[in-house]
């Protein structure tokens, strides 16, 4: 059925409505600034945000309801914040504190949008159903190699595979461990089928990324038994309800690491980056660079090309030259 379309006035009505909720909430957040003017400045961790809604963790550990002014900027899951206390267990952010990282997406005007701060993994789950797409999987690498964090693939659903079958799906990605990601294979439905996984978490915070249906969810909710409290924590806190379930949230394991369960990167993709930051998200491809005898080399079919050499001699792979170029095609038709 077709959506019907709103009349100028339907509109007009809309947005005075966010007007004035927006009004609204800026009253609130100046009326938290007034009565937070005398406390002492505390830093924090944002564990999950709705809209002007914050869920901040203190150096102690326990949590707050806090409110932000718009001028901070787009404050996100994982942030390390200075706030203030204004009453009970409630209390206002007056300061975004540096990020060592940031994972970012673009948004549908081209903009990229920050997902989650801080972060120091990133792990791409795969599973044998859906079928994994090596493509998928090297944008997630190049975005983990242009934010500099860790990255490694994770081979979820082990249960569902003989061993021999097992085995061959291994091997189907045995060329990105030759290249320094490790191969981690895992089940959240067999005994101890995560403890290869949980080695790799510790004292890391991690966020993971994949298709839908690989079992991220799965994952997620055998790694952290009691998620569901702390999404309960923001919805009572902000009176939010059953929107806070679609909001990212920063989780904390017992053995040091941390894991933001973000829906966001779902339809995860590149933004507006080079085709120099591109080269450079290949790890391969640097011994190459800048070394072809044309200074502007594709890497297509160009006589002289060093990582077309090197994929004859066998130290890149066809797969990963192939989709390089096919992301470099894609950068071109954005511009």
């Amino acid at each position: 059925m077709a959506q019907r379309r709103l009349t100028n006035k339907q509109r007009q009505r809309i947005a005075k409505l966010q007007e004035d909720r927006q009004k609204r909430l800026s009253k609130r957040v100046e009326q938290a600034l007034l009565a937070a003017e005398d406390s002492d400045t505390r830093q924090g961790r944002v564990i999950s945000r709705h809209g002007q809604h914050l869920l901040v963790r203190d150096e102690q550990g326990k949590k707050h309801h806090c409110l932000f002014r718009q001028n901070l900027g787009e404050i996100v899951c994982g942030d390390r914040v200075l706030w203030q206390s204004a009453s009970n267990d409630q209390g206002v952010v007056v300061s975004l504190l540096p990020r060592d990282t940031v994972l970012s997406r673009p948004d549908y005007s081209g903009r990229d949008k920050p997902l989650a701060a801080n972060i120091t993994q990133l792990i791409v789950v795969l599973a044998p159903k859906p079928a994994p797409t090596g493509y998928l999987t090297d944008q997630y690498l190049v975005a983990a190699e242009l934010i500099g964090v860790k990255a490694l693939i994770t081979l979820n659903k082990a249960d569902l595979l003989k061993e021999n079958e097992w085995q061959q799906f291994l091997q189907q990605f045995s060329h990105y461990q030759a290249i320094g990601y490790p191969l981690v294979g895992v089940s959240a439905h067999k005994e101890h089928g995560l403890e290869p996984l949980l080695q790799k978490l510790a004292n890391e915070t991690s966020i993971l990324v994949g298709q839908s249906g690989v079992g991220k969810s799965s994952l997620i909710n055998a790694l952290i038994p009691h998620r569901e409290e702390t999404v309960g924590e923001l919805s009572q806190a902000s009176g939010l309800g059953r929107h806070t379930t679609s909001v990212a949230t920063l989780h904390f394991l017992d053995n040091g690491g941390e894991i933001i369960d973000s829906p966001g990167v779902r339809s995860f993709r590149l933004g507006r980056i080079s085709r120099q930051q591109l080269e450079q998200g290949f790890r391969e491809f640097t011994p190459y660079l800048g070394g072809c005898q044309s200074s502007n080399c594709t890497h297509h079919s160009e006589p002289g090309c060093l990582l077309i050499d090197a994929m004859k001699r066998g130290d890149i792979h066809p797969e990963r030259l192939k989709n390089f170029l096919h992301m470099a095609e894609q950068l071109e038709k954005t511009r």
